[in-house]
């Protein structure tokens, strides 16, 4: 791969939406998520109604995503052996085609099920294609503000969904909001099929799928360059997940009005917007990769007093300072990029998204558990060190690894 683009001059969110592709992509991408919460949305209430169990309408919203670890690894090679339009089109048509079927077909709710979690096995091969046709069309900063802007899609996509969701339900039933959701998987599906350039697979694929994918995952994970960059992506976001699902029981013990926990709950995702256009617009980014660690370190550090009970605001202000500190991330996906070997990127973005997924899940269920043993409070403090914790774990390896590319040397990854 060439030398690395992260500490080239600034790009503007201008320059990212004149890519075409990234343009095409950012679309679809879009209509995907809206698709896919409102299929959440649906089938979580649909569970509800029919066994009135918080435990499974828990598990159905989940569903979708525990599959993805077993995915990834074991078909995320398909990325650098099948053309993307290809499969990309095709993981848009799967999307669509699962929600037309469990729409208009009369089925037991648990064969629906069934049908999103062996769907959800196949996304991370999907969005590994995505992300790696993003990463060979932008260069640059454009790559890191395209990267931004995908995960701000993701967030207000399904923040919007999630909102209008329950009224698409309560307007459409069950049947039409599954449907309504289809079709924003079938958009997407067209156009891919129609837009997106018939880009070639590089190189030639050697052995099955499953075994190519499992060789792969253990070559990423043996170098300790590609480890790092993997946690540091996985590890933060983890605990944020798990830090916002207990934001509401949080706001409840210390007797905070509905009004205020609504408003701590919205603290963390408006701190992260705000984070990425502030980086992505006013720091160079040779600044960005040095403000990395420091900035990690923000995420959990803005947690340890909340174990102390400070009053709303400052609760408030805390949590929308971790969500700016997730502005880190800006610093490390171009650093991503250009260390992953190039015969294996569309595996490394596939393997990046699975553990992404997976720990975001399990983050919740650690400091849940947490929680009902040492209080609210006190997981939610712990949450803020263990991040702290992995700041400075991986603070050596990242100043090493970044050193050549702010003092301007060209560094060429090792393949």
């Amino acid at each position: 791969m060439a030398s690395s683009d992260t500490a080239t001059a600034s790009a503007t969110y201008q320059e990212v939406f004149a890519n075409p592709v990234f343009r095409l992509l950012f679309g679809a991408n879009l209509a995907a998520v809206l698709g896919t919460t409102l299929r959440m949305v649906a089938l979580s209430l649909l569970v509800y109604d029919v066994t009135g169990s918080a435990f499974l309408t828990a598990f159905t919203y989940g569903i979708a995503f525990a599959p993805q670890a077993i995915g990834g690894v074991l078909l995320g090679a398909l990325p650098d052996r099948l053309r993307p339009r290809a499969l990309i089109a095709a993981g848009h048509g799967l999307e669509c085609a699962v929600g037309a079927v469990m729409a208009l077909a009369s089925m037991p709710i648990g064969a629906g099920l069934l049908l999103v979690a062996v769907l959800g096995a196949l996304t991370p091969a999907f969005r590994g294609a995505t992300s790696k046709v993003i990463a060979q069309s932008l260069h640059g900063d454009a790559y890191v503000l395209g990267r931004s802007l995908v995960g701000l899609t993701m967030s207000g996509g399904q923040l919007v969904a999630l909102a209008a969701g329950g009224l698409l339900v309560a307007w459409l039933g069950v049947p039409g909001a599954l449907l309504a959701g289809a079709l924003c998987h079938l958009a997407a599906a067209i156009v891919v099929r129609l837009g997106l350039p018939n880009l070639p697979v590089e190189g030639r694929a050697a052995g099955t799928v499953v075994r190519q994918s499992w060789s792969g995952t253990r070559r990423l994970m043996k170098e300790r360059a590609m480890r790092s960059l993997f946690l540091a992506q996985w590890l933060p976001p983890a605990v944020v997940a798990g830090v916002e699902s207990l934001i509401l029981p949080y706001a409840r013990i210390r007797g905070f009005s509905v009004t205020a926990a609504s408003l701590l709950l919205a603290c963390l995702p408006v701190g992260m917007i705000a984070g990425d256009l502030l980086m992505g617009r006013l720091v160079r980014p040779a600044t960005r990769v040095r403000l990395v660690m420091p900035l990690m370190t923000l995420v959990g550090i803005a947690f340890v007093p909340l174990m102390f009970e400070p009053p709303t605001l400052v609760c408030a202000a805390l949590l929308a300072a971790s969500g700016v500190g997730n502005a880190y991330m800006l610093g490390v996906q171009g650093r991503f990029r250009d260390a992953a070997p190039t015969a294996l990127l569309g595996q490394a973005f596939a393997l990046l998204g699975t553990g992404l997924m997976a720990l975001q899940g399990i983050g919740p269920m650690v400091l849940g558990a947490l929680a009902e043993w040492t209080g609210y409070g006190a997981a939610v403090g712990a949450a803020g060190v263990a991040t702290v914790a992995t700041a400075v774990a991986l603070w050596p390896g990242w100043s090493r690894s970044t050193a050549p590319l702010l003092t301007g040397a060209a560094q060429t990854p090792e393949k």
